[in-house]
This record gives structure tokens, C-alpha cells and sequence, in this order.
């Protein structure tokens, strides 16, 4: 009886309502959890599960419960992302060159739900150092999508998206630069959110892109989303770049007031690359928001073509420096074949990066060459203030905008990964929001004849996440409104 009743739970409202009432028994919705990742082990989600510390620390939260002291997340069992730190657990960013090393300190995003009684049940499946776009580049394989095991779970937090899809967790951290939470949350029609940029401290989270990367949750309801996002955000002494504006309640205020106005940009939806299934289901919501009464206009963005060339010198710049660090010296990976330090910088990382890693390690170091600086980096970040300038005068008129996350659903595995043009074209609609630093949310939107999940992109104010969780949980409503 318990398995099926907890595989109803997609939120955490519900759940804690059970524990409070004495209807569920937190240690048995662990067990359905460990139970479904050993039945569904070969999708390739999880990289490690803390199954033998989980009983102890359940038994606490229980005991918080019993007596009502528990923190905003008692009941969530969550999965985290192999790039973010959590003491005394491995961390290898889903790469051979961190192989063997075990964090010695927590992220802050993981000090911050613990201290909320959160349940973190292991470690997830990514694309190598979070580069990657279908979860391929891990040095452990592909992650499988749920709805066809054929098919990429998208990337680079397939993980993440895929445990949250096939109910091996109730929500995931995952991290995106350049769509890394929304594109795979889109490909596995759950929720995936990236906060704005410094919203969220990077303490602890392993640097790709270190003007790009935002830890945001994965997770089946805007709700828990949103409550993810008000425990996770707000400044951090370990990190310089965190903003120090208050933190809404987001969770209590997802009751959206008024008609909005919103834009959707017409060179999305005119795409030669879209899929005509992905422009006729965003047109559809269209016409939903407009039969709803909001006001819903095409507004043209004649920068697109910029964002994914503009985005890839600048990440991959930022890549060559950060990723400078895994030497074969340190920690991690070192060559068995080294006999001088030379070689030793030289083998262990050749044999400890995976191809991708290397051909952005490559590309970065060349644009920022002082032959290739001003052709390539300096016109890439004169270019990012464009794209940012643009974007945000778009939002000074409309209150969103609306694209598709993705040009189309999940591919086979194997069909782009020997083409990292066609690969890195895949973040057309979602580098917009990370080159200018705002929020966005990816929201499932149905199925293609295939089956396969079709995802839709909101993109909102700078640090006005309230409102766009607001206005994220009105859309997936809106069905039932009309």
C-alpha cells in the first residue's frame, strides 16, 4: 500500500501533511525512493546513493517531526548535482580527473537545506564539468530519459531532471550556465528554474563559467520550486559575487494579481531549426494567455543569432582559467605514466579530461591568446551587453517573455555527439537568459505524437523571481482556467 500511495506524492505540501497526520512514516517513503533507484539503476541517474547514512538521519527528522521542530523541508528527499560539495561525500563532476576525491566541505546551497532538515539521497549523473547539452560528456555514460530510454535526457543536469521524472527523488539541485536546468527539465517534462544570476551563492559548486553558474532546483511543482529557491537564496560570505538583497517568501506568494503583459519573440518561432510541434503547442499557449486576458505581442530580437557564438567564447574563456586547477598534482586523477612534473600536468590531464572538456579548455585558451583577445573575447563581452541591454528594455515594456526552451524534444542518443555545432545550437532559446543575468523557468507543456515531453521558457524581471513563480504556477493552471 505504500508504494502506491507515495507514488501520488509531486509535492511537498502533500507529504508533510501525511507525516503530520500520522499517515505516512518518513523511513518508508526513503524506502520507496532507494527501492525505485534500484529498479530504475540502469537509466543511469544516480552516481552514488547515501543509502547507509539515511536511516540515522531519517530517524531525526522524524523525531523534529513528531515534536514539531522540523524545518521548512522535512519530508523532501532531494538529489544533488556531481558538481556541488557535500562533506565527507565524493565529487567528481562526472569527470576522471576527480577521481578519488572526497569533499571536505559543503556548498552553501547544502548547509542551507540541511539546516532546513532536507534528506539528500545521493549524488547525480552530469554532463562532464556541467558541459554538454544530452548528459553524453560524463565520464560514467549518458543518462536515459524516462519516457524513451532511447532517447538524451538533455543536459548538463540530466541527472537531475530524470530523477525527478521517474520519482526517484521529489526534487533535485541542479546547476545552470547556459541552460543546463532548463533544457533537460524540458526534454523530461518537469519544472526547472534558473535564478538570477547572483541570487544564489556558488560557494561550493564546481566553476565552469563563473559569470554564468546558478544553482536552481528541479522539481514536479512550481511550489516546491519556489520553496527550494527561498531556502537555497540569499548572500553568502563565501562568495563575493552573491547579492545582498532580501529573500522573498516565494512559496507564499504564488498567487498572481492582475493581467501581465508578455512578449514572445518572433525570430524564436520562425526558427528553420524549431520543431513544428514545439511552434504549434507554444502558439497554443499563446492563445490561452490571450483568451485569459493577458496581453500576449511578438516583439522581434535581432541579436539571436549572437547568443550562442557570444555565449560559447565567453564560457569557454572562463572554462580554460577555472579548470586550470586539475593538474594531477593536487587531488584527483594522476597519471600512472607521469615521471616529471611536466608530464605530470601533461598525462593527467589528457587522460582525465573527456573530449568536450578539452576542445572548450582549447577554444577558451585561444580567444583569450593576446593574438585572438580582441577579435573573439573582447567583441564576445561588448556583445553580451547588447544581448543584456536588448533583453532588459524588452522587460522594461512587458512583464515576461515567452519562448520555447528547446528547438526540439529529446534525441536519440548518439545522433548529435559526433557534431558539437548541432550540440551547442541546442542552447539557442536558453543562453539568452544566462548572457543577461535573469531569471527563467523552464515548464512542461505537454507531448509531442511521440510521447515525447515538450518544454516552454519564461523569462523575468532581474531578481524578480516572485513574480515569475507566481505567474509559473497561474501557467500550469491554466488548462483547468478555460
Amino acid at each position: 500500500m505504500i508504494a502506491q500511495k507515495v507514488f501520488s506524492y509531486n509535492k511537498l505540501i502533500a507529504i508533510q501533511q501525511d507525516l503530520k497526520a500520522n499517515k505516512l512514516v518518513l523511513a518508508d517513503l526513503v524506502n520507496y525512493y532507494l527501492d525505485r533507484i534500484k529498479t530504475y539503476s540502469h537509466l543511469n541517474a544516480f552516481l552514488e546513493v547515501f543509502e547507509d547514512e539515511l536511516a540515522e538521519k531519517t530517524s531525526l527528522i522524524q523525531q523534529k517531526i513528531n515534536n514539531g521542530t522540523a524545518g521548512k523541508l522535512a519530508g523532501m528527499v532531494l538529489g544533488i548535482k556531481d558538481n556541488i560539495s557535500y562533506r565527507g561525500h565524493k565529487l567528481s563532476a562526472s569527470s576522471k580527473i576527480l577521481d578519488g576525491y572526497v569533499s571536505i566541505y559543503d556548498a552553501t546551497v547544502i548547509s542551507k537545506v540541511l539546516a532546513e532538515d532536507a534528506l539528500i539521497i545521493g549524488r547525480l549523473n552530469c554532463d562532464e564539468f556541467a558541459m554538454g547539452a544530452s548528459n553524453e560528456t560524463s565520464y560514467f555514460g549518458p543518462v536515459k530519459n524516462f519516457a524513451d530510454e532511447r532517447k538524451v535526457s538533455g543536459g548538463s543536469s540530466g541527472g537531475c531532471a530524470v530523477a525527478v521524472q521517474a520519482d526517484l527523488c521529489l526534487a533535485t539541485l541542479g546547476s545552470d550556465t547556459g541552460g543546463s536546468i532548463r533544457q533537460p527539465s524540458a526534454f523530461c517534462g518537469v519544472v526547472g528554474l534558473k535564478p538570477t544570476y547572483a541570487r544564489v551563492s556558488r560557494y561550493g559548486v564546481v566553476a565552469y563559467a563563473s559569470s554564468f553558474d546558478q544553482v536552481g532546483p528541479i522539481a514536479q511543482s512550481v511550489e516546491d520550486a519556489a520553496l527550494l529557491l527561498e531556502v537555497i537564496a540569499g548572500p553568502d560570505d563565501g562568495d563575493s559575487t552573491v547579492s545582498h538583497l532580501p529573500v522573498d517568501a516565494y512559496s507564499q506568494m504564488l498567487q498572481l494579481k492582475g493581467k501581465k503583459r508578455i512578449a514572445y519573440i518572433e525570430e524564436t518561432l520562425h526558427s528553420e531549426g524549431l520543431n513544428p510541434q514545439i511552434r504549434n503547442n507554444v502558439m497554443a499557449q499563446i492563445e490561452k494567455l490571450r483568451a485569459d486576458g493577458h496581453t500576449v505581442e511578438p516583439v522581434s530580437f535581432e541579436l539571436l543569432d549572437f547568443v550562442v557564438p557570444t555565449y560559447y567564447i565567453l564560457t569557454t574563456a572562463e572554462a580554460s582559467s577555472n579548470l586550470a586547477r586539475y593538474d594531477g598534482v593536487h587531488y584527483g586523477y594522476r597519471s600512472p605514466l607521469a615521471t616529471d612534473l611536466t608530464s605530470t600536468y601533461k598525462k593527467s590531464r589528457s587522460e582525465g579530461f573527456g573530449n568536450e572538456v578539452k576542445r572548450r579548455i582549447m577554444l577558451g585558451t585561444f580567444v583569450l591568446s593576446a593574438s585572438y583577445y580582441d577579435a573573439y573575447y573582447a567583441k564576445a563581452q561588448k556583445a553580451r551587453r547588447l544581448i543584456k541591454e536588448k533583453t532588459e528594455h524588452i522587460l522594461k515594456k512587458y512583464d515576461f517573455i515567452i519562448t520555447p526552451t528547446t528547438p526540439n524534444t529529446a534525441f536519440t542518443i548518439g545522433e548529435q555527439s559526433t557534431d558539437p555545432l548541432e550540440m551547442y545550437l541546442a542552447d539557442i532559446f536558453t543562453v539568452q537568459a544566462s548572457l543577461a543575468g535573469l531569471p527563467a523557468i523552464s515548464l512542461p507543456s505537454g507531448n509531442d505524437t511521440a510521447g515525447l515531453p515538450i518544454g516552454i521558457q519564461i523569462i523575468g524581471q532581474k531578481f524578480n523571481e516572485a513574480h515569475l513563480l507566481a505567474f509559473s504556477k497561474y501557467f500550469m493552471s491554466l488548462d483547468t482556467r478555460l
